[in-house]
C-alpha cells in the first residue's frame, strides 16, 4: 500500500507575535501567565512567545542522531503493463474524474518512472521495467533494513543509498503483504551500520510531536515534523490499526520511519490520504509493535501464518441493525462463505451477524479479521452470532490464511459470474423497493453468467429515485436475501418488506449478489 507544513507552522507563530504586539501597543495590561501557559518574553522592544513546556526549540539534535540510519531505496522491477496499478492507489480506487470516479487514497509511494518496454533476443516480448523509489531504515548493525512491501515487491534490483550518498546492493529477506512490511539486507559496505530501535514500551499520546524522515520525490534525507493526530485508524481491511500523523509525507516516504522526540521509531510510514496526490497533512504509519513483531519473524526466516475462517464479512452498521430490529447492535455480517472452508464446515451461514470471538466483542469487520488473524491454525474460535433474531455460539477451527494474492484471485474468479450481461426481457413485474424483479430461469441465468448454486430474484430495472437506486443497485443484480430469509421471487421480497413495515422498521436488509460476491444493504421502505 502508499507520500508543507513547516511553512504553515512558522506562519502561525509569526501571526501570534504580531497579535501580541498589537495588544501591547493598545495599552492593554496582560494578566500574569500561569506556569503552564506561554510566557511573554521581551527581546529588545519586540515581544515574542517562547514555546510552551514540552515543545522542542528545534528538532536538529534529534535529526542529527537518527538520520544516518535512514536510507533511500531505488528499485527496478518488471511488471505486467496490463496489471499496473495507478501509482499511489493501493486500495483499488480511481482518482476523481478518472475511470470509475471516487476519492484518491495515496500511499506516499515510490516516484514511479514510466515503464520501459523491450524484447528478448529471441523476439519474445518481455515485461516492461519500472523505476521506483522509497525509504527505509537500519534496525541492526549488520545491515537489516525495514521498508514497505510495496516498495520492493517484484524488484529485480535494489540500490540502497546511505546518508553519505554511497550505494549498496540490497536483497529481499522477507515480505508480508498483509501488513505491507518488508525486510531487506545490504550486501557489502563498511559495517557496523548506524541503526535505530522500535519503541514498544512507551506509547505517545495524540498531540505529541513526531518527526518523519525519508526520501520524498527522490529528495533523500528530508525531515518533516508534526503531531500524532489519532490512533487506531482503519483505512482498509488490513491487520493494522494505523497511527495518523500530520507530519508531511509524500511519494517516496513509503517505508521511512516516524520518530518521537527521543529519536525512537514509533511507526513505519505507509500511506496518505490525498485528493491531489500530495500531502494534505493526513498520513498513516504502521505502529512500532506491529512492525517489530513482523520484521523479527521475517528476519528469522519463519513464515508468517495467520488464522482464517473462510468467510467474507462486512460491517454490521447502525442502519442494518435498525432494519433487523437489533437496536444498537454492532458486529460483522457474513456475506459469503468459502466452499469447504472452516466456517462452512462449522455451520456458519450467510446473513449471520458475528458479535464476539472468544469472548472479545467485535464492532466491525476489520476488528474481527484482526482477531481471527491472531489465532494459530487449528485453534478453536468461539463465535457468538445472531441468527433469526436468536443468539447462539458456533465453534470454528481456524485454518491458515492464504496469501493476499490468492484471496484476490478467488474474489475475482471470472467463473463466479459477474452480473455484467443484460437481463432478458420479462413480463412487467410490480416494483418492490423501487426494483422490478423476476425469478431466475435457465435463460436468464445463462445470460447473467450465474453459477447454478445462485438462487434469488433478478433485478430487471431500478427506479433511480429510490433508495435502491441511490445506493447503486442496477439491472442484472440478484436479490438473494431479504430480512432473515433467502428469497427467489418478488413476492418473497415483498413479504419481507411487509414484515419489516409491520414491525415499524424504516428499512429492510437485503443481500445483493453481484460479480461473484454478496453485499448486504439496508433499503428504506417507501411510505
Amino acid at each position: 500500500m502508499t507520500s508543507k507544513k513547516t511553512g504553515y507552522l512558522l506562519g502561525a507563530l509569526a501571526g501570534a507575535g504580531v497579535m501580541a504586539a498589537a495588544v501591547a501597543g493598545a495599552g492593554v495590561r496582560l494578566p500574569q501567565a500561569h506556569a503552564d501557559e506561554p510566557q511573554l518574553i521581551r527581546a529588545s522592544t519586540t515581544p515574542i512567545f517562547a514555546p510552551p513546556p514540552g515543545a522542542p526549540m528545534s528538532f536538529a539534535d534529534i535529526f542529527d542522531r537518527v538520520s544516518p540510519a535512514v536510507v533511500s531505496i531505488n528499485v527496478t522491477s518488471r511488471v505486467d503493463a496490463s496489471a499496473l496499478r495507478i501509482p499511489g492507489l493501493p486500495f483499488d480506487l480511481a482518482p476523481r474524474g478518472g475511470p470509475g470516479g471516487g476519492d484518491d487514497q495515496d500511499d506516499g509511494d515510490e516516484d514511479n518512472a514510466p515503464p520501459q518496454g523491450g524484447r528478448t533476443p529471441k523476439g519474445q516480448p518481455k515485461l516492461p521495467t519500472q523505476q521506483s523509489a522509497g525509504s527505509g531504515f537500519f534496525i541492526s548493525p549488520d545491515g537489516y533494513i525495514v521498508t514497505n512491501n510495496h516498495v520492493v515487491e517484484n524488484a529485480e534490483t535494489i540500490k540502497v543509498v546511505l546518508k553519505d550518498e554511497s550505494e549498496l546492493e540490497g536483497v529481499v529477506v522477507g515480505r508480508d503483504e498483509a501488513t505491507d512490511l518488508a525486510v531487506i539486507k545490504v550486501k557489502g559496505g563498511k559495517g557496523p551500520f548506524p541503526y535505530v530501535n522500535f519503541e514498544n514500551a512507551a506509547r505517545p499520546r495524540v498531540g505529541d510531536w513526531v518527526i518523519a524522515v525519508g526520501n520524498p520525490f527522490g529528495l533523500g534525507g528530508t525531515a518533516t515534523a508534526g503531531i500524532i493526530s489519532a490512533w487506531g485508524r482503519d483505512i482498509g481491511e488490513t491487520f493494522v490499526d494505523y497511527i495518523q500523523i500530520d507530519a508531511p509525507i509524500n511519494r517516496g516516504n513509503s517505508g521511512g520511519p516516524t520518530f518521537d522526540i527521543y529519536g525512537r521509531v514509533i511507526g513505519v510510514n505507509t500511506a496518505i490520504f490525498s485528493p491531489s496526490g500530495g500531502s494534505v497533512g493526513i498520513g498513516f504509519a504502521i505502529p512500532a509493535d506491529v512492525a517489530d513483531q513482523v520484521t523479527k519473524q521475517l528476519i528469522s526466516g519463519r513464515r508468517i501464518e495467520r488464522g482464517y475462517i473462510g468467510a467474507t464479512i462486512q460491517n454490521f452498521t447502525a442502519e442494518m441493525a435498525e432494519a433487523q430490529g437489533m437496536g444498537d447492535q454492532r458486529g460483522a455480517i457474513v456475506s459469503d462463505l468459502a466452499a469447504g472452508g472452516p466456517s462452512q464446515r462449522a455451520g456458519l451461514l450467510a446473513g449471520d451477524v458475528i458479535t464476539s470471538i472468544n469472548g472479545h466483542a467485535v464492532k466491525s469487520s476489520s476488528e474481527l479479521t484482526r482477531e481471527v488473524a491472531k489465532a494459530h491454525p487449528g485453534d478453536t474460535l468461539k463465535l457468538e452470532i445472531i441468527r433469526d433474531g436468536k443468539r447462539r455460539t458456533v465453534d470454528v477451527h481456524a485454518g491458515t490464511r492464504p496469501s493476499e494474492k490468492e484471496l484476490a484471485a478467488n474474489e475475482n474468479n471470472p467463473n463466479q459470474g459477474g452480473g455484467a450481461a443484460p437481463a432478458p426481457k420479462a413480463p412487467k413485474a410490480p416494483a418492490v423497493l423501487g426494483l422490478s424483479l423476476a425469478p431466475l430461469d435457465d435463460n436468464m441465468r445463462h445470460q447473467l453468467g450465474l453459477p447454478a448454486n445462485v438462487r434469488g430474484a433478478a433485478v430487471l430495472s431500478v427506479d433511480s429515485s429510490s433508495d435502491a437506486g441511490q445506493k447503486g443497485l442496477k439491472r442484472g443484480d440478484v436479490i438473494v436475501r431479504a430480512g432473515d430469509a433467502q428469497v427467489t421471487s418478488a413476492a418473497e421480497v415483498q413479504a419481507a418488506v411487509e414484515a419489516a413495515r409491520k414491525a415499524k422498521r424504516p428499512s429492510v436488509l437485503v443481500g445483493v449478489y453481484r460479480g461473484g460476491r454478496t453485499l448486504f444493504l439496508p433499503l428504506k421502505i417507501a411510505e
